[in-house]
């Protein structure tokens, strides 16, 4: 099966060379020998609309891979190591679409990953063959106004790897742009993997400014609400309360952070809900609330909780349209804000697991070797499993 390559970092345009140039340019440094053992085929873990799930061979092939003859300028091969399973990646497969990213087609998932540098292109510098990296899994277009402002994440032309049409990163190897390849250095290639959910995390930071001694409110004990309990955490958020309506996500959000204060949500309004965690909070109403689920009664009683002036920042995903108490916020002055993905997070990302500031290393639960993918997603997929993250890993 044919699959769309990947675009250059140069933006959308490549430069075509006289074929006496093209004759004389160097080539690909690759891991390729005479004497190397043959690469593994390459395999990729697809979905399509009728929510199939199934490995299948992928793009770019062990041959082309090996002699670096498909990659193009500003571009590196990555031998991916460690995937996670986004929830989006269960809900392309389960749904067939998040909002209006709609699977129409083969389609590849995974977009969190780390591994290594395998080949590179002569035009790129700054890697070589054996760096270990992880992938920002966006390609922008580097023309539009979010682009030319910093602003990247609001691309209008943006190839999001996992966003379909754009194949994904579950694949045993992967041709990007190198822009997009950040060094790890000696970092597990879980935790270079686990930096975009933490990229997430931070952009909400980030957005939501919360200040050292604000009382914050996470919602979700998912990966995403845990890794931003960490960011409060670490930021110096107190008191912090986490919802969750399991309690098994709970515990593990207690282990995780032993002075946050969990709640469980039960099957009551959204006033009484936020009742019950102002309670939680000693009578403080929080300053922020982060809300990590995208759910309408999970948005309501973060609404219903936040102080006069608060704000309520949204980084869950949820339906095309929810209601929401819009005169309790209107009286009382909440922001609500929202979030898309982030930019120019993997730097801090990487220095904050470097230095220890954030522990990512407890999050993931279950593994399982690419070819294993199909019981990864049924565990992830499953309520009842305890899974955290779960990290499809391919070491050959």
């Amino acid at each position: 099966m044919s699959l769309p390559r990947q675009p250059a970092a140069q933006g959308r345009t490549s430069i075509a060379m006289p074929p006496s140039a093209s004759a004389r340019a160097p080539a690909a440094e690759t891991i390729g020998s005479a004497a190397a053992s043959p690469l593994k085929q390459n395999i990729g873990v697809y979905t399509n609309p009728r929510h199939d799930l199934w490995i299948n061979a992928a793009e770019p092939s062990a041959e082309s891979v090996k002699t670096g003859a498909d990659l193009r300028p500003g571009e590196v091969t990555i031998a991916i190591r460690s995937t996670g399973i986004c929830g989006s990646d269960v809900h392309f497969w389960h749904e067939g679409c998040i909002g209006p990213m709609v699977v129409e087609g083969d389609h590849i998932l995974g977009h969190e990953s780390a591994g290594d540098i395998i080949a590179v292109h002569p035009s790129v510098k700054h890697l070589k063959v054996g760096d270990r990296v992880a992938v920002e899994p966006n390609v922008i277009c580097n023309a539009c106004e979010p682009c030319l402002t910093g602003r990247y994440n609001g691309c209008e032309n943006v190839d999001f790897l996992s966003t379909p049409p754009v194949p994904g990163l579950l694949r045993r190897y992967v041709n990007h742009p190198a822009v997009w390849c950040h060094k790890i250095g000696s970092m597990s290639y879980e935790n270079g993997s686990m930096l975009e959910p933490l990229s997430v995390a931070l952009a909400g930071m980030q957005r939501a400014k919360m200040q050292l001694g604000d009382a914050v409110l996470v919602c979700g004990a998912g990966p995403i609400g845990l890794t931003t309990l960490l960011c409060c955490a670490a930021a110096g958020a107190c008191p912090l309360v986490i919802t969750d309506v399991s309690e098994s996500r709970l515990a593990f959000a207690k282990e995780l952070c032993p002075r946050v204060i969990t709640h469980k949500v039960e099957r009551t309004s959204a006033q009484d809900s936020a009742k019950a965690i102002v309670k939680l909070f000693g009578g403080i109403e929080p300053a922020l609330t982060m809300e990590c689920t995208g759910v309408e009664s999970s948005i309501a009683a973060a609404i219903w909780a936040t102080k006069f002036g608060g704000k309520v920042f949204i980084i869950g995903v949820g339906k095309n349209e929810i209601n929401i108490p819009f005169m309790r916020a209107s009286v009382r002055e909440v922001d609500i804000q929202f979030q898309y993905r982030y930019c120019n997070t993997w730097p801090r990302a990487i220095r904050l697991v470097e230095s220890g500031v954030v522990d990512l290393s407890k999050l993931v639960t279950h593994r399982f070797p690419l070819e294993d993918a199909l019981k990864a997603f049924a565990t992830s997929a499953d309520p009842e499993s305890g899974a955290i993250k779960v990290q499809i890993q391919s070491f050959d």
